[in-house]
């Protein structure tokens, strides 16, 4: 297991830093603010959809889910969550982190705890509207077909796994996706732009997070 340690980023929100690799969890520029960025704003908002399906590929410190748990709740959608990843955070990393009270969201602190004490490779229902299935599994596992409606591609980065940024992946990712549904990065590579178009996926640059020029969004027609 690689060391990892807990770092405040530029918007006071607090990530997972691992310093052997030089890579966070999240943006050095804000943790919050790239979330919302790239998988909020890119992607969430714009499904159109009262019922939303939704993959993330690196479920790590459940701060994707989280904020998407609060913004579905306000938009009164459903959501079916599932979350990937191999190597779970620890309790001590968990209580270390500051998303509730960065976002203001203490009514919610139990969900956001139970998102990581809940049990992985079964589904529980956070709220009403609210459905997460953690599954502890290497990506390439990944075998779901005709799913998901959204995709938060969240992996570590190519400099460090190349192997989860391959034809191979995002193959797995187009077979998983539905029809119309949307898959959104932080990574706006040359080569994992085209790994994504050799599948079969439509691909858009679009404006990144504080810190980053560029990410991908890419769609399943």
């Amino acid at each position: 297991m690689l060391e990892r340690e807990i770092i405040t980023t530029s918007d006071g929100s607090k990530t997972i830093h691992l310093p052997s690799w030089d890579e966070q969890y999240h943006s050095k520029h804000g943790a919050i603010q790239e979330s919302y960025h790239v998988f909020l704003q890119s992607g969430f908002f714009k499904i159109d959809l009262k019922q939303v399906s939704i993959l993330e590929i690196g479920f790590g410190t459940g701060l994707n889910a989280f904020i998407t748990f609060l913004e579905a709740k306000k938009a009164h959608i459903k959501v079916n969550y599932v979350g990937i990843e191999a190597y779970p955070i620890s309790k001590d990393e968990v209580k270390s982190l500051n998303y509730v009270s960065e976002l203001k969201a203490s009514t919610s602190k139990n969900i956001f705890d139970d998102m990581h004490l809940n049990t992985w490779d079964e589904n529980h229902q956070l709220s009403k509207d609210f459905q997460l299935l953690k599954r502890k599994q290497f990506f390439q596992e990944i075998n779901d077909e005709d799913s998901f409606d959204l995709i938060y591609f969240d992996a570590f980065g190519a400099r460090n796994q190349p192997e989860l940024w391959t034809e191979e992946i995002f193959f797995k990712m187009f077979k998983a996706i539905k029809k119309n549904g949307i898959l959104v990065t932080y990574s706006a590579k040359g080569s994992v732009r085209r790994a994504m178009q050799s599948v079969g996926f439509i691909v858009e640059r679009l404006p990144g997070p504080p810190g980053k020029r560029e990410m991908l969004r890419a769609t399943k027609l």
